[in-house]
């Protein structure tokens, strides 16, 4: 049976603005070294600083609800060869590194939001391709 996440409140989840960029930083370092999705970023990504530095604002508008992250995600993203290989492969690395560098509570909320904006990005992705895909990410069993 796969565990379901819906959270809809980081209470008792304590998380700061260091606790996103750890998470942020850790991650993307292992995007950029993964054979599958690290191509796609680097071939992307010209200012790696300047781009972890609007990760760090997305999460934190997303998550704290800061209002830190102006910007539309969606549209960069649209423009990339994008599979769903390649969204289960950052969902993969995403769990991961949240359960290893964040307490689990704070984990899964961040869990919980990549999953749905995964869904979010791969349905409109496949919208663009005049495909209807399914969401299919919140049902995923958590990495061990």
């Amino acid at each position: 049976m796969a565990a379901s996440i819906h959270m809809s409140e980081p209470e008792g989840t304590a998380i700061s603005e260091a606790m996103i960029e750890r998470l942020v930083h850790t991650f993307y370092g292992r995007v950029r070294q993964d054979d599958l999705i690290g191509p796609i970023f680097n071939a992307k990504v010209a200012d790696w600083d300047d781009h972890l530095a609007k990760l760090c604002a997305f999460w934190s508008s997303v998550i704290l609800r800061s209002g830190r992250y102006d910007g539309r995600p969606l549209r960069p993203h649209l423009m990339l060869p994008l599979e769903g290989r390649h969204f289960d492969r950052w969902l993969d690395l995403f769990e991961r590194t949240s359960l290893d560098v964040l307490p689990r509570n704070a984990a899964l909320l961040f869990i919980d939001r990549a999953r749905r904006i995964a869904d979010s990005f791969e349905m409109s992705i496949g919208t663009q391709h005049g495909e209807i895909r399914p969401p299919r990410h919140q049902a995923r069993r958590l990495p061990a």
